[in-house]
C-alpha cells in the first residue's frame, strides 16, 4: 500500500465525521480547521488563502468530498515526505471520528484499544469508499486477536457468525469491528488486560511492523558487562529499551543485506548466546532460553533476508496475496456471471427457436394426419398381398425348421465327441503326471546312489592308505617290530571296522538299488500305461499328440557320477581292488 492511499484512508474517516447531517458535504470552515490539523501533523508548510482560492467560485455553502479532493492532493498530499509521525497523524483522525461514532458504555477496552483496532481497520481495508472489512480479513484478525491473547481458534462459532453476517451483508465499518471485539463476543473466558494486551500485540505487528520483541542480556562495547534491556524487532533495525514501555531508549541496530547473526558457544557463565554482526560492530545478546535464542535467530535472519531481496514485512506481503486472491476470485465471479447471462440470452434464443419449431411441428402433424389417411388406403390395398405372401413364408419357414432341426442333431453329436476327447485328453494328463513324478523318484534314487558311491570310495581310499602304512610298518627294522607289531593290531582293528563300514554301505547300496528296480518299474508301468492311451488317441483322428518319455537303458552309477566308466573298466578296477585286499 502506497503513503497516499495509506493517508486518505484516515483522512477519509475524519472527512466523514465532519459531515454531520450524511449529506456528503462538509462547510468550509470546517476544511479549513481539517487542513491546518493535517499540515501540522504531516510537517507540511501550510497556506491558509489556499483553500479560499482553490473554491472562490464555489460560493454555494459546503464542499463534497470529491471537490476538496483536488485541493488535498494539490497543497497537502503533493507535499508529504516520509518524516512525520503516523501514530500521530492517526492520533489525530481518530480524534475527529470517534467523538461522532463511538460508543463507549457497552465496551470492554479501552480508547487506545479502540484506536489500534481502527488503526488495523484501515490497514486491512481496500481502497474502496466507503470503507469496510470483507469476511476474509474479519477471519483473519479474529484469528490473529484470539493466537495472540493465547486462545484456542474455534472455527465452527465463526462459520456461525458468518452465515449470520451474510444474511445482513458481507462486510463491516470500522465501529462495527470496534464494537464486535469491544464486547468479548469471540474472546469469552479473557479479562480485559489479556484483550489488550492481545489487540496491543496484534496493532505492534500490523502497523509498528515488529516482527518479535522481548527481554534478553546485552554486552556493552565500554564497560563489557552484562545489562538486561527490551529488545523491539523490526524489519531494518533491532531497537533496545530499559523497560518494555518503551519510554527510555538505550540504542539500536541498524540492519542491512550485509548483516550476520551467529550462534556463539557457552562463556562467562552464559548460556544461550548469539552475536550480531552489522556496519562493522558486533553486538553480544544472551537469550533466556534455547528456545528464545533461535526464535530470535530465526527471526534476524528473516529481517535480513527481506532487506536482501527487498520486500516488505511477511504481513504486508500476506495481506497483498490475500487482496490480489480476492481481486482473483472476483474476476472469475464476474467472468462466471457473464458467462451466465450469456447463456441465459442462448437459452432465450433457443426457447423462441423451440416455439417456432412446435408452430411448425403442428403444422406438420396437419399434413401427417392427411398422409396418414393416404397411408392407411394404401394399406388396405397392401394387406392383400401380405397375406399371400405369408403364406409362401410359413412354408419356406416350415422347410428352414427342419433344416434347423437336423443341423441341431449334427452339433449335439459333434459336441459328445468334443466331449469324449477332452476326457480322454485328461486321463493322458494323469498319466503324463504319473510319469513325470516317476522320473523324480528314480532322480532321487539316482542321486542316493551316487552318494553311498561316493562314500564307499572314500573308506576304499582310506585302507588303501591303511593297508600302505601296514606295509611300510613290517619293512621297518627288528628292533622296532615289537611296537610295529602292536601298532599293525590296531590299524587291523580299525580296518576291520572300516571293513564293518563298508559292508554296511554295500547293504544300503543294494537296498538303493532295489529302490532303483521300483521305481523303473514304476516307469515302465507309466510308459506302457502311455503307450496303451497313445493307441487309443490315435484311434480319434489322431486329434492330441502324446509327450514322449526318454531313454529308459540302464546306466551304470559310480562313484564318479552316471556312466562314468564302462562295464569292463569298471570290472577291472572292482578285480584289482580285490587283489590288494587279499595281500
Amino acid at each position: 500500500m502506497g503513503l497516499r492511499e495509506d493517508l486518505l484512508k484516515s483522512i477519509w474517516h475524519a472527512f466523514t465525521a465532519l459531515d454531520v447531517d450524511k449529506s456528503g458535504k462538509v462547510s468550509k470552515s470546517q476544511l479549513k480547521v481539517l487542513s491546518h490539523n493535517l499540515c501540522t501533523v504531516l510537517n507540511v508548510p501550510h497556506d491558509p488563502v489556499a483553500l479560499e482560492e482553490h473554491f472562490k467560485d464555489d460560493d454555494e455553502g459546503p464542499v463534497s468530498n470529491q471537490g476538496y479532493m483536488p485541493y488535498l492532493n494539490k497543497f497537502i498530499l503533493d507535499k508529504v515526505q516520509d518524516n512525520f509521525n503516523r501514530l500521530d497523524f492517526n492520533r489525530m483522525c481518530w480524534t475527529l471520528c470517534a467523538r461522532k461514532n463511538l460508543t463507549k458504555n457497552t465496551l470492554l477496552i479501552t480508547d487506545d484499544d479502540a484506536f489500534k483496532i481502527w488503526c488495523i481497520f484501515n490497514f486491512l481495508t481496500e481502497d474502496k469508499y466507503p470503507l469496510t472489512l470483507v469476511t476474509e480479513e474479519i477471519e483473519y484478525l479474529l484469528r490473529k486477536l484470539t493466537e495472540a491473547m493465547g486462545g484456542s481458534w474455534i472455527e465452527e462459532k465463526f462459520e456461525d457468525y458468518k452465515i449470520q453476517l451474510n444474511a445482513k451483508q458481507q462486510c463491516l465499518s470500522v465501529w462495527e469491528i470496534i464494537e464486535l471485539i469491544g464486547t468479548g463476543h469471540f474472546s469469552k473466558g479473557m479479562d480485559r488486560q489479556t484483550l489488550s494486551m492481545g489487540i496491543n500485540e496484534v496493532f505492534q505487528e500490523l502497523i509498528l511492523d515488529v516482527l518479535k520483541q522481548g527481554y534478553m542480556m546485552k554486552k556493552g562495547h565500554k564497560r563489557k558487562n552484562w545489562t538486561e534491556r527490551w529488545f523491539v524487532l523490526k524489519p531494518n533495525v533491532l531497537s533496545y529499551f530499559v523497560n518494555e514501555n518503551l519510554t527510555e531508549k538505550k540504542g539500536h541496530v541498524m540492519l542491512d543485506s550485509s548483516c550476520c547473526v551467529e550462534s556463539l558457544p557457552d562463556k562467562e557463565g552464559k548460556k544461550c548466546l548469539f552475536l550480531i554482526k552489522c556496519s562493522g560492530k558486533t553486538f553480544e545478546i544472551n537469550a533466556s532460553d534455547k528456545k528464545k535464542k533461535q526464535e530470535w535467530i530465526q527471526a534476524i535472519q528473516t529481517a535480513v533476508n527481506l532487506l536482501k531481496q527487498g520486500l516488505p514485512a511477511p504481513h504486508k506481503e500476506a495481506r497483498q496475496k490475500r487482496k490480489e486472491l480476492r481481486q482473483k476470485l472476483q474476476a472469475e465471479q464476474e467472468a462466471l456471471e457473464q458467462r451466465m447471462k450469456e447463456l441465459q440470452t442462448a437459452n432465450e434464443s433457443k426457447q423462441r427457436e423451440l416455439e417456432t419449431m412446435r408452430k411448425k411441428l403442428e403444422e406438420d402433424a396437419v399434413s401427417a394426419a392427411e398422409e396418414e389417411r393416404r397411408r392407411q388406403q394404401t394399406q388396405a390395398e397392401l394387406q392383400d398381398r401380405y397375406r399371400t405372401d405369408l403364406e409362401r413364408e410359413k412354408m419356406v419357414r416350415q422347410q428352414m425348421e427342419e433344416e434347423v432341426a437336423q443341423k441341431s442333431s449334427e452339433l449335439e453329436q459333434y459336441l459328445q465327441r468334443v466331449r469324449e476327447l477332452e476326457d480322454m485328453y485328461r486321463r493322458l494328463e494323469e498319466s503324463l503326471e504319473d510319469e513325470r513324478q516317476a522320473r523324480q523318484d528314480e532322480e532321487t534314487v539316482r542321486k542316493l546312489q551316487a552318494r553311498l558311491l561316493e562314500e564307499e570310495a572314500t573308506k576304499r581310499a582310506e585302507l588303501e592308505h591303511l593297508h600302505l602304512q601296514q606295509q611300510k610298518a613290517i619293512s621297518r627294522t627288528e628292533a622296532e617290530k615289537q611296537e610295529l607289531e602292536q601298532q599293525r593290531i590296531v590299524k587291523e582293528q580299525a580296518l576291520q571296522a572300516a571293513m564293518l563300514q563298508l559292508d554296511q554301505l554295500e547293504s544300503e547300496r543294494k537296498e538303493a538299488l532295489e529302490q532303483y528296480g521300483e521305481v523303473m518299474k514304476k516307469l515302465e508301468n507309466a510308459a506302457n500305461k502311455t503307450r496303451s492311451w497313445k493307441d487309443k488317441v490315435a484311434q480319434h483322428e489322431g486329434l492330441i499328440r502324446l509327450i514322449q518319455p526318454g531313454s529308459k537303458g540302464p546306466q551304470l552309477i559310480t562313484n564318479w557320477g552316471a556312466a562314468a566308466f564302462t562295464e569292463a573298466e569298471l570290472n577291472l578296477r572292482e578285480k584289482s581292488w580285490q587283489e590288494k585286499k587279499t595281500q
